[in-house]
């Protein structure tokens, strides 16, 4: 009998959604790569097509954020050891509010 996990994975890897899967777990783990003073102001609510969508408290984090953009790409490829992540957005919530 063939285990769930090895089922599983065999058909991510056939149907090609290796990456996309990895980079789902930058949202898992957003507040540990970018650390408290960040991870206070922002939220990572999804990955799509090389590109984390990154929640933010409002435009001015969004501002002061996209100059750290490069950096938070190169981080998170270097978490996943792999070159997954090609772009972040950054966008504010509908109300405006993370919480």
């Amino acid at each position: 009998m063939e285990r769930v996990a090895s089922v599983l994975s065999r058909v991510i890897r056939q149907l090609g959604l290796e990456k996309e899967m990895l980079g789902w777990k930058i949202t898992e783990e957003w507040a540990d790569l970018v650390g408290p003073r960040i991870s206070r102001h922002t939220r990572c609510v999804g990955f799509h097509d090389g590109t984390l969508r990154v929640e933010v408290g409002g435009a001015a984090w969004m501002h002061e954020l996209r100059f750290l953009e490069r950096e938070l790409v190169r981080k998170a490829n270097c978490h996943l050891g792999s070159d997954v992540v090609r772009d972040v957005r950054f966008v504010v919530p509908r109300g405006g509010s993370l919480r």
